[in-house]
């Protein structure tokens, strides 16, 4: 049995709702009486448990990334759903893909009415895709509360650029992320920006919901540009902590950027 926890309902009745897969996972699910959507599908079982439970057709799939995590369950949904369609990015290693997508796409699920612009934000890996609707952004692994996504693919520079295309959405956009990592990220955010009150209440109420068992997801864009050390690497205080990592002056926002990674991989 899947307990539903933080689900929420946007304006057209959808409901939407984190589904726990693996230890840290959550796969989102936009959901009616009839039919659902999910994103980055790691775990087949997951999904298939809640569709039974709910007597749910499985409309449509959202890719981000390669990553097997997030496209593991593929091989399986797509035989159980053979009507399923599947969108994602360019990369043709992700062989179920039945829709490709690129940066000012746009879909549009219409048993759902769910729209979706399409952004590349690559950084993480370099096939690495978001969609925008909905009040939301789905973002795979590049931005996390508190945190990114580790670069095992793209540089500083694509990061931060993808970083920076997020930052410029609506404040009140909600980060639909796919990890629970948010308390590891907050004691690295803590050592980064000690002085930051907005993160010290916040990391105050995210212990909390945990200690309760509860998705600290989805955040939002306004408070991720107010916690998020990876979102701050142009302010001061940001810049001084990785200078003091870095034991050298740092130029510019990049190489800020790029010491606070390189950190976080060692922290």
């Amino acid at each position: 049995m899947i307990v539903i926890m933080n689900s929420s309902q946007l304006p057209n009745g959808i409901k939407v709702a984190p589904l726990p897969a693996f230890t840290d996972n959550y796969i989102w699910c936009f959901y009616d009486s009839e039919s659902c959507v999910v994103v980055d599908p790691g775990d087949a079982n997951v999904v298939k448990d809640f569709c039974h439970q709910h007597n749910l057709n499985l409309h449509a799939i959202l890719i981000t990334h390669h990553h097997a995590d997030h496209t593991g369950g593929l091989p399986e949904l797509t035989h159980s759903f053979p009507h399923v369609r599947v969108y994602g990015p360019q990369n043709p290693s992700i062989a179920l893909i039945t829709d490709r997508l690129i940066e000012g796409d746009r879909i549009r699920i219409e048993r759902l009415a769910l729209t979706f612009d399409v952004i590349e934000i690559p950084g993480h890996t370099l096939d690495h895709i978001g969609y925008i609707g909905h009040g939301g952004i789905l973002c795979g692994d590049t931005l996390f509360s508190a945190g990114c996504g580790r670069l095992f693919e793209g540089t500083p520079a694509q990061m931060l650029t993808s970083l920076s295309k997020l930052s410029k959405l609506e404040d009140t956009t909600q980060v639909w992320c796919t990890h629970e990592y948010t308390l590891a990220n907050l004691k690295f955010a803590q050592a980064v920006d000690p002085s930051n009150q907005d993160l010290l209440s916040y990391a105050q109420w995210a212990t909390k919901m945990r200690a309760q068992n509860t998705p600290t997801l989805p955040s939002d864009i306004k408070t991720q540009k107010a916690i998020n050390p990876f979102l701050r690497a142009h302010t001061s205080a940001v810049k001084q902590s990785a200078e003091h990592f870095s034991q050298q002056p740092l130029a510019g926002e990049l190489e800020v950027f790029a010491a606070v990674r390189s950190w976080k991989d060692n922290f």
